[in-house]
């Protein structure tokens, strides 16, 4: 602020390193003067104020450097005269004042006023300036001035030149005079080019306008011009010639030919003047040098200029003037450029939309130039608000339509040669928020009935609607049946399908929704299978125990001589309380279905045909019985929450407790959760396409297999260019940390004991996945080896126990938190014999030392043979054993579980040095804690963004606190399908790299040879080769038609003589076999469209290829799988995942975080100064602490850097400091003895902090 000094002048360069500096205010002063380039060097000005001040006139580049200057005050000087050009560098001009200065409105000002005009047209500047002369005009706005009135006069000849004939060498003077106000500048043009006096010094234009030519040459001859010009126009004299005397000489051109624009049938003249001696000849032809057209439009002047009318698009081209006498020839040649003026190809219509949506119309136009298609809205500029924009073909694109964009809009078409407009009309109707026309009532019905409950809304669009039952999303099954008109119907009631149930009407613009409630009452009559329950039980304890049997003995006494033994010795469960969980299950399911099949041998009619009524099968006492005798009731766990001082702390191993209010939530060996009621065949357990006697009404579902080789299974693979194939890693890594389907636990059929890998059945537990006739790669099986998944006890069949069906659920084998139980084991059990319990130390079972780094590898597993001892002569080498027991799966994975069992070990180890007086579980139970807080922020704050991308991020939402009224369990979608998008980004070689991040000297080793081979690390140079493999080698990039590589859909665990299985398939039939809904059904849950034909996924699925196999494959939208729906979805721009993806992680992800009561960034789970440390936790630390030798690497082992420019050494990564956790006190002695902190936390029971309601065996 230099505003009211006493400033008299202001000199070049004063504000020069002030480049940041917006505002300069200097009114208010005396400045009289400023100086040329006074301003330079204010880049970023955007105010200059200069009122009231003295300054008399202005020099031309007074405001030259100011790119940004947005107001410009010169109101209240004495300024008269401002020279042309002063303000034509004001590219970003808003506000000008020259109003209240002594301005001479005379001629030489007309060319602010036109600049003034300009400004008022364009509508973006606002301006002011008063004449103060002459006295007529004193006041007047300069804008309002005519050209009249500036008292200009166009320039008039008062004396033109002649021709000239003149000796070489001799002098010439061609005269011009001319009158006009503002007196005229003289111009002289030679040969139709302006003649720059300064580039030969023979050339003099005298003072009168006369040209003289001294010393005359040969270049002098040619036809002169001589143009007088001012503000007010221009005129010009006749053309004379200057010729020379005597000798002959070869043709000159005096004008030659120019390249000429002409519109369509309109006329055209190329000149061509040539002097010479004697008088040269002139010709024309076509550019190619034949001949003009006979025609008589073409004709040539007596000038030997070439005149052509009525021209046509076929006259565009070259022409050749040809010119000769008897001392040479010469030859010039111009270009006819026909053009045509706009015409409209696609002419907009007249739309009607309603308000929200999206609206376009069409408009394009053709001609020579091509025009450009501009949009105004009744005549003014398209309002600036970004819903309005006009795309690439001319189309006017209108979002989000709101009811004042309705009215008049006017297409243009623009070019050099005229202008064509359109008006076309848009109509806005207001939007309809659905209303109910008849809402559902409350309903009583008797066990075994049908029910239907009519729902009908209206809106604009016309409402979609869904139900929802106790918040759970009701999707099409044998159960449950929405018709088009909204109304649900039910099949076979029983008591589980009693209560709340919410009809939602949701359109593009709202929903509404309305409930009621559905009472069952239970009829106390003798069922039909009542007979049946004794036999049937001791023929179901039998068949089962007989089919496990043969498993294990097939499984345990023998190496897996096929892809089959080895999946099954994968996924087969290890500690007995789970194995005792699956066998109850398992025999309660096949007493009902042996119930069943004697039920139905009394019975005359077929079953299969009429539907089933399950709740009719046995009476409630009689369910009673089976489940104690099947050991169902005995499985029901109630876990003891007493010990609220260890609760407080710590995690329990098995997750339960988290919650106290709901003590299982998220506990391992519980069932996963849905997000949509599940959708069976029968709607209760039979997976959707387990036979072919489906609805007749419905298309068959296409094989899994068939799915896999048309659209999932992949040889080329795109690098990605952003991220590495750590990102597949640890999101291999932290799903074994959250879920694990606990399969059958018979291979093996219950009717006869004969093996699932060898006979192509859907007996249970197998579901075998059929090949398709014409398989390109399977020849010698009819089908691959697949096993449905255990049931939890109480679903499915079993759940008749809670004396009514439920439909069928699985068992999540771990703790869903994310809870480094991938490190810990998923039970307590687990727990024990991972821990190093012979010392004091906290530490975790450690296996052999790597001699180089004196590090430990992972523990052996102990045991019989195992899957990775399945070839002697290859792989002698046990499995390891660490917190999930299909660490071996791959070898990139068993060098991240080796990773994490040291970091384990490293932080027990400082914490034991920091705190002496701590025991061996304390320093355990401490070092995990931080351990799990790790993992949390990996995930959240260096992976997820880059899955998510700024998008998901937001729809994940900021971390608010823990709500223990969020459950969160595994969804069973997010386990069977979204998460397994992982499997896209796996690429076909594991890579193995030096210090050098060039290949090692075994190699590199591709996937299928990397299965179950611990042996390549403890022989072939350890994890170190693997870890830069991950992160010093770019992922697979998720392309929609390169899905899975063919490692995994073709070589999956394969072996010599079998077939290997394939990873798509199984994704596919497992999702089936868990009811999880077709994909449209989680379109809607995400808030997009419900897809009724192909096309409507064009916005998700752009590729037309992918979206006509799906088509050939499913023949109805309502068919589509969920997981290969989810792979084929375009990526949101910045992200790896498509929308209904985006939608699945991040609910999961949102659960998994605000449910956990021991999540790390909860107040008080950790001290403000020890999160600050977690906070520093980067993979890429953990890697320096815990590798063999890894010294350079990228601090973030996520993006792609290339070694060794990208690399930084690990003294260059933070920390985390542990000193935060030591102990500050008089007492530690005692005080660090975990058993005084927990007195043995397990021991007691207290019947207090048990609920009844996680108790359904009472």
């Amino acid at each position: 602020l230099l505003n009211n000094n006493r400033i008299k002048q202001i000199v070049r360069r004063s504000f020069e390193d002030l480049e940041n500096l917006k505002y300069l205010y200097l009114y208010k002063n005396e400045i009289q003067s400023i100086q040329q380039r006074a301003f330079n060097g204010l880049r970023s000005l955007e105010q200059l104020y200069l009122h009231f001040n003295s300054l008399e006139s202005l020099e031309p580049e007074t405001f030259s450097d100011l790119p940004k200057l947005e107001r410009l005050f010169l109101h209240n000087n004495k300024i008269s005269r401002i020279h042309p050009g002063t303000f034509s560098q004001l590219e970003s001009l808003k506000r000008l004042r020259l109003d209240s200065n002594a301005l001479l409105c005379d001629c030489d000002l007309m060319w602010l006023a036109e600049l003034l005009k300009k400004y008022a047209e364009q509508g973006n500047i606002q301006t002011a300036a008063t004449c103060e002369a002459p006295r007529e005009l004193h006041g007047r706005s300069i804008v309002t001035l005519t050209t009249q009135e500036f008292n200009c006069e166009r320039p008039r000849i008062t004396s033109e030149p002649h021709d000239v004939d003149v000796l070489l060498g001799n002098t010439v003077y061609f005269t011009c005079r001319a009158e006009g106000n503002p007196k005229p500048a003289i111009i002289w043009l030679h040969n139709n080019n302006k003649i720059d006096m300064k580039d030969d010094n023979r050339l003099n234009l005298l003072q009168d306008g006369t040209l003289m030519i001294q010393n005359t040459k040969e270049s002098d001859k040619g036809v002169y011009q001589c143009m007088a010009k001012n503000i007010a126009g221009e005129v010009k004299t006749q053309e004379v010639v200057l010729r020379y005397f005597g000798t002959p000489s070869k043709p000159t051109f005096v004008i030659q030919p120019q390249n000429t624009e002409v519109l369509i049938g309109e006329s055209v003249t190329l000149e061509c003047g040539v002097s010479g001696h004697p008088h040269p000849r002139i010709s024309w032809t076509l550019g190619t040098g034949s001949p003009l057209p006979q025609d008589s439009r073409f004709a040539i002047t007596s000038s030997g200029g070439l005149f052509i009318q009525n021209v046509t698009f076929s006259d565009q081209g070259q022409y050749n003037c040809n010119a000769s006498n008897t001392e040479g020839s010469i030859q010039a040649t111009a270009r006819i450029i026909v053009q045509d003026s706009p015409r409209f190809l696609l002419i907009p219509t007249d739309q009607t939309v309603t308000e929200g949506q999206s609206v376009d119309f069409l408009c394009s136009a053709e001609g020579h130039p091509p025009p450009v298609i501009a949009w105004t809205r009744a005549g003014g500029p398209l309002p600036n608000d970004r819903r309005h924009s006009i795309l690439s073909t001319g189309t006017l694109r209108v979002m989000r339509v709101a009811l004042h964009d309705q009215g008049q809009y006017e297409c243009h078409a623009i070019s050099a040669i005229g202008v064509r407009t359109l008006p076309v009309q848009l109509s806005v109707t207001p939007r309809v928020i659905p209303v109910f026309l008849h809402p559902p009532q409350d309903v009583v019905a008797e066990t075994g009935q049908d029910v239907a409950i009519t729902c009908a809304a209206q809106g604009d669009p016309r409402p979609t609607i869904t139900w929802v039952k106790e918040g759970i999303q009701i999707t099409e099954s044998g159960k449950f049946h929405i018709s088009q008109d909204g109304t649900l119907s039910i099949q076979d009631l029983g008591v589980a399908d009693q209560g709340r149930y919410e009809c939602i009407a949701r359109n593009p613009f709202g929903f509404t929704s309305s409930a009621m409630q559905l009472t069952i009452t239970a009829t106390d009559v003798g069922r039909s299978g009542d007979t049946f329950v004794a036999t049937s039980i001791r023929e179901a304890i039998s068949s089962v125990d007989h089919a496990i049997n043969s498993t294990r003995t097939e499984l345990f006494s023998k190496r897996p001589k096929t892809p089959n033994d080895l999946l099954a010795l994968f996924r087969y469960p290890r500690d007995p309380y789970t194995l005792e969980t699956a066998r109850a299950g398992e025999i309660f399911e096949r007493t009902l279905q042996l119930i069943q099949e004697h039920v139905q041998q009394g019975l005359i009619v077929d079953m299969n045909v009429t539907g089933y009524r399950y709740n009719d099968l046995v009476s409630p006492h009689y369910l009673n019985m089976i489940a104690n005798l099947s050991g169902c009731s005995a499985h029901r766990r109630t876990p003891n929450c007493s010990d609220i001082c260890f609760h407080k702390k710590y995690r329990t191993h098995d997750g339960s407790c988290n919650n106290l209010q709901h003590p299982m939530w998220g506990a391992s060996l519980t069932a996963f959760q849905r997000l949509l009621k599940p959708a069976y065949q029968n709607g209760f357990n039979l997976p959707r396409g387990f036979s072919l006697a489906e609805d007749a009404r419905d298309l068959p579902l296409p094989l899994p297999r068939l799915v896999s080789t048309a659209m999932v299974g992949t040889e080329t693979i795109t690098p990605d260019d952003q991220f590495t194939h750590m990102l597949m890693q640890w999101g291999q890594f932290l799903d074994h940390d959250m879920d694990q389907t606990v399969a059958a636990i018979s291979m093996s059929r219950f009717s006869d004991g004969a093996p699932c890998s060898e006979v192509c059945s859907n007996d249970p537990p197998c579901f075998s996945i059929t090949v398709p006739a014409n398989d390109p790669r399977v020849r010698n099986g009819r089908c691959m080896f697949f096993v449905r998944s255990s049931p939890v006890c109480g679903s499915g069949m079993t759940s008749l126990l809670m004396n009514s069906v439920y439909a069928r659920e699985q068992i999540n084998h771990l703790t869903s938190y994310i809870d480094a139980s991938n490190v810990y084991g998923s039970t307590e059990q687990e727990s024990r014999e991972l821990r190093d319990l012979s010392s004091q130390n906290g530490l975790l079972k450690q296996g052999q030392v790597v001699p180089s780094s004196g590090k430990h590898l992972l523990p052996f597993a102990v045991g019989p043979p195992t899957e990775c001892m399945r070839d002697e002569n290859e792989s002698p080498v046990p499995c390891f054993l660490a917190g999930d027991h299909r660490a071996n799966e791959q070898l990139g994975l068993t060098a991240m579980h080796t990773l994490w069992f040291r970091e384990h070990n490293r932080i027990a180890m400082e914490l034991s040095a920091l705190n002496p007086h701590w025991d061996g579980d304390l320093l355990y139970h401490e070092a995990r804690k931080i351990v799990g807080a790790q993992m949390q922020h990996i995930t959240y704050a260096q992976w997820l963004p880059k899955v998510l991308g700024e998008a998901g991020m937001k729809m994940l939402g900021e971390y608010k606190g823990y709500n223990p009224n969020i459950n969160a369990g595994i969804l069973n979608a997010f386990a069977t399908a979204a998460f397994r998008f992982g499997h896209t980004l796996i690429n076909p070689i594991l890579y193995r790299l030096n210090e050098t991040f060039q290949p090692i000297r075994q190699g590199h080793v591709p996937l299928h040879k990397a299965f179950f081979s611990p042996f390549r690390i403890t022989q072939e140079g350890g994890i170190d080769p693997l870890l830069r493999g991950l992160f010093g080698v770019p992922g697979k990039m998720r392309v929609p038609s390169e899905l899975l590589n063919m490692e995994l859909t073709e070589k999956l665990f394969s072996m010599a003589h079998s077939v290997s299985l394939d990873l798509a398939a199984i994704n596919i039939q497992r999702g089936r076999d868990h009811g999880i809904p077709p994909y449209n059904d989680f379109r809607v849950f995400c808030n997009l469209s419900s897809a009724q034909e192909f096309e409507d996924l064009r916005n998700e699925i752009k590729n037309l290829e992918i979206r006509e196999k799906l088509r050939s494959l499913y023949g109805t939208t309502k068919n589509i799988d969920l997981f290969p729906a989810l792979m084929v979805e375009d990526l949101v721009p910045g992200t790896r995942v498509g929308p209904t993806l985006m939608c699945l992680l991040t609910t999961q992800f949102r659960r998994l975080r605000d449910g956990d009561r021991f999540w790390y960034e909860n107040p008080g789970v950790f001290t403000p100064a020890q999160l600050t440390q977690i906070r520093q936790t980067s993979l890429a630390r953990v890697i320096c602490d815990n590798s063999d030798h890894i010294q350079q690497l990228q601090k973030d082992v996520f993006q792609v850097s290339s070694y060794p420019q990208g690399m930084v050494s690990c003294e260059e990564i933070p920390m985390v400091d542990l000193r935060l956790w030591q102990d500050c006190c008089e007492d530690c002695r005692t005080r660090g003895q975990f058993r005084a902190l927990s007195q043995r936390f397990r021991s007691k029971r207290s019947p207090g902090f048990s609920y009844p309601e996680e108790n359904p065996a009472k």
